[in-house]
């Protein structure tokens, strides 16, 4: 076998190649791209064993093991694609590696990549190759990423719009109940200042309201009017001007990313509706198209990454972690863990309370034991796992008559 460790830059890559025994080979710097990928093969060639000759390429490809502390990209791609086992370790992972070596502190690009090859040389039966999902559903990944991270983005400028309304326009707060709403982005282009809104027609307000479809229109359209004319405190014109401007861009950025993530949200759909998986997720209660791809997504397709259920818990972050020591012992919340699968689950698990009588049996069950609401909502997420890892291992839909009645007696 060779090893390669790989110690990645933007622009460049510190790779080192050792043998079975640990002696040194080569060392480069190559940069990245299909350059350096070809020097990188050329370098795999010039050091093969003499018996590779005989060796199918797939199975010489296999006998190559590279370190590097990303799973992602198109380095990492090009490595897999040419059938090297790849793995992505964990940058913490490495760094206490690092200090078992050194206790100094000290730190280079060529000491690092020596460090990733002895990593999977002596102790990869402790780390996990790349998994290696379908392209598609790789791309459901990447779409249901960037659609989270939109709505991300949108919830930290609502945020910062409600903090600048607090300060100089608490009325608005009052007469729009959700500020990423489309009329109270309208009325707040239109009125982005106490006096421009206490001078806002009655007609304007019913035309914002009617094309976002509310309802009783007339009766809130009264009530909007009649908050925003009523005297309150202000702030000084100039103080009040500067607000206003933050207030308008605030409300343009967020009228932009509710397009965008309507949009974005389209493409995921399309994705995942092309993925063989997705009526599988979507016949789990509480599962929909856009929360069923980020789950499938963070989840992958690889039908062997995950040994057993307890694997896959182990992954998501529900699975807790026990701590013993002595005559003590503790059972935590495992807080490590995917934050974007973690808050796919959770709420997967409070949706699913309306959809499935078991989970929502399960849950009341948990809370009559005295276990409070986010760690019942952990629990049943951790039951959910293993129920969809049971779902995808034999390739089943969901059945609602034999999912719970196991887990209903451990709950109890």
């Amino acid at each position: 076998m060779l090893f390669i460790g790989d110690d990645w830059a933007e622009d460049h890559h510190d790779v080192e190649l050792v043998d079975g025994q640990g002696r040194i080979l080569a060392r480069r710097r190559l940069p990245e791209g299909l350059g350096g990928i070809t020097r990188l093969h050329a370098l795999v060639a010039e050091h093969a064993p003499e018996e590779w000759a005989d060796l199918d390429p797939a199975e010489a490809a296999a006998q190559v093991l590279v370190g590097i502390e990303t799973d992602r990209g198109p380095w990492v791609g090009a490595l897999v694609a040419a059938g090297y086992t790849v793995y992505g370790l964990n940058p913490k992972s490495v760094a206490r590696y690092r200090e078992r070596h050194s206790t100094s502190g000290a730190k280079s690009d060529t000491a690092d990549a020596h460090l990733l090859a002895e990593i999977v040389r002596l102790d990869r039966a402790h780390h996990r190759p790349v998994a290696g999902d379908s392209a598609t559903g790789e791309a459901v990944k990447v779409t249901a990423r960037a659609h989270q991270s939109m709505i991300w983005d949108r919830t930290r400028h609502v945020l910062r719009l409600r903090a600048a309304l607090r300060d100089f326009f608490p009325a608005a707060l009052s007469a729009f109940e959700d500020l990423d709403e489309p009329d109270t982005l309208v009325l707040l282009a239109q009125a982005p200042d106490p006096d421009s809104a206490s001078r806002l027609s009655r007609a304007k307000v019913v035309r914002a309201l009617t094309a976002a479809n509310r309802r009783d229109v007339t009766a809130r359209s009264e009530k909007i009017r009649q908050i925003l004319t009523t005297p309150e405190l202000r702030q000084p014109d100039p103080i009040q001007d500067a607000y206003a401007a933050i207030v308008s861009s605030e409300v343009a950025l967020i009228t932009v990313l509710n397009t965008q993530i309507e949009r974005l949200g389209q493409v995921v759909a399309e994705h995942f509706g092309r993925h063989r998986d997705a009526d599988i997720y979507t016949s789990l209660p509480g599962l929909g198209v856009i929360l069923g791809a980020r789950i499938l997504g963070e989840f992958g397709d690889d039908p062997h990454r995950y040994a057993d259920a307890k694997g896959r818990k182990a992954y998501a972050g529900t699975a807790p972690i026990t701590r013993a020591s002595g005559t003590r012992r503790v059972v935590l919340a495992r807080y490590a863990r995917n934050r974007r699968l973690g808050d796919a689950l959770q709420q997967w698990a409070f949706c699913s309370m309306r959809g499935s009588a078991g989970a929502r049996a399960y849950y009341q069950a948990l809370r009559r034991r005295g276990v409070g609401h986010q760690a019942a909502l952990r629990q049943l997420a951790n039951r959910w796992v293993g129920i969809l890892h049971g779902c995808l291992r034999y390739r089943t839909f969901y059945d609602e008559n034999t999912a719970w009645q196991q887990h209903l007696n451990t709950a109890a």
